[in-house]
């Protein structure tokens, strides 16, 4: 018997730069020598909403009481210039998306969810449908690069006009949309051939620069009398700048969308690694606002990754007016739901995790233009689900301003925020918790 004692076994150990999905993604390159594209958001773990808390009323401050004393949740948007702003009822808005990237039944139920709480969706590239103006009580017209059904005839039906710069998850980058979504009707909108790929331009060809930007939106009150007001997204990166810019030009409202935010199909490579977090994003467009005397009387709304009434709580707080939603959105019309996991599993998925909104495959009749799949979604039952989930939030957004003692969403405010994180708190610009201290603004 041997006496030369056993060497105990080490457990395997993985890479935290070379992880499974990086090894893997490596191989698919390799294999096919094509990057990867997807739709949906930034899926790594990002400083979020998460890492901010709310100071609730104790003996220093003084707690509404919910049964009895109002809190207000109405929002008036565009009343910088226009004639005609918006009154919407919550401040939770539905993004741009598109009729392509989505099924008809879907715009139609995101304008019937809307509507039934008051609230305005938005068109998106490739102009828009019948179902879903005769649906949205308000409608935002969304003027993109591309111009894809672009209808001036329509544009004057809109509510608002939303000139897009950018979105949060690909700014600098063009849209796609490719061929198997690219129905007859999708190509009769955007005269487009049927079944080619699309790739939507990344900047506007009229205009270079935000002196031009000017021109175009003095142009475009011109075409709607001067009723509707003028929105200006851009996606989030030099949020100063960017919204200096928008309201120099003489946007009556700026939508600034983080890196959170969704897409129908973009590389991976740029959603995951383009763009900055909405969090990172608010105070420095709040801050630009307040340096040119602006701040609530151009609006401004946030969006990407809004997920519940907290983190619309937060965002007003921050200083925004107002957010918008799309992903989230989706997942209330049934995207992604467990009941449909057979399916995912066929396309080598599983709910929840289900990204490729570009081949047109969706189980639940969402993100496809596949006759079939879309009779599956229900526009009226869809819409229904959306109109709860947008309640539930205002609802909640209510209970945590009314635990501050705010009247009114709009009356929450910094002070009512401490940080989790050093990240957070120098992002948000709050103390962190139990401290006085902000980093990069005061002495520990």
């Amino acid at each position: 018997m041997s006496d030369t004692p056993k060497i105990p076994q080490t457990e395997p150990r993985f890479s935290a730069t070379f992880d499974k999905n990086t090894m893997s993604e490596i191989r698919r390159a390799a294999a096919t020598g094509i990057y990867d594209i997807r739709g949906a958001g930034a899926k790594r773990k990002l400083p979020h909403f998460d890492d901010l808390l709310f100071l609730g009323a104790s003996v220093s401050r003084y707690p509404l009481e919910g049964y009895r004393e109002k809190c207000g949740t109405d929002v008036i948007l565009g009343n910088r210039f226009a004639k005609k702003p918006l009154h919407l009822k919550t401040p939770v808005t539905i993004a741009g998306m598109s009729f392509g990237a989505l099924s008809g039944p879907a715009k139609e139920a995101l304008g019937r969810g809307a509507s039934a709480v008051g609230t305005s969706t938005t068109t998106g590239d490739g102009g828009m449908t019948p179902e879903e103006r005769g649906q949205s009580s308000i409608l935002v017209y969304q003027y993109l690069p591309s111009r894809y059904g672009m209808n001036p005839d329509d544009l004057r039906k809109a509510d608002a006009i939303e000139v897009v710069i950018g979105q949060g998850a690909k700014p600098g980058g063009g849209g796609m949309l490719l061929g198997q979504k690219i129905s007859d009707r999708v190509a009769k909108m955007r005269c487009l051939p049927k079944g080619v790929d699309q790739r939507s331009a990344c900047r506007h060809p009229d205009w270079t620069g935000p002196d031009d930007l000017e021109i175009k939106i003095a142009e475009i009150r011109e075409i709607t009398d001067w009723e509707k007001p003028i929105y200006v997204k851009v996606g989030a990166t030099r949020p100063y700048f960017d919204v200096a810019l928008a309201v120099k030009a003489g946007a009556d409202v700026v939508v600034l969308d983080g890196m959170q935010g969704g897409t129908a199909a973009t590389q991976e490579v740029f959603i995951e690694h383009v763009g900055i977090p909405i969090l990172a994003a608010i105070r420095p467009a709040v801050q630009a606002l307040q340096d040119l005397g602006m701040h609530r009387k151009v609006q401004l709304i946030v969006s990407g990754g809004i997920r519940n009434g907290a983190d619309v709580a937060k965002a007003l707080a921050l200083g925004a007016d107002a957010v918008a939603i799309g992903t989230a959105a989706l997942i209330a019309l049934g995207d992604n739901d467990p009941h449909l996991e057979e399916e995912y599993n066929k396309l080598g998925t599983t709910a929840g995790a289900y990204d490729d909104w570009h081949e047109g495959k969706d189980p639940a009749g969402i993100t496809t233009q596949d006759p079939e799949l879309m009779k599956r979604l229900d526009p009226v039952k869809a819409g229904r689900r959306l109109a709860n989930y947008l309640s539930v939030m205002t609802m909640e957004a209510q209970v945590i301003a009314r635990a501050c003692g705010k009247s009114h969403l709009h009356n929450l405010e910094p002070e009512d925020l401490v940080a989790l994180t050093l990240e957070a708190s120098a992002m948000a610009k709050v103390p962190l918790a139990g401290t006085n201290w902000i980093p990069g603004v005061s002495q520990f």
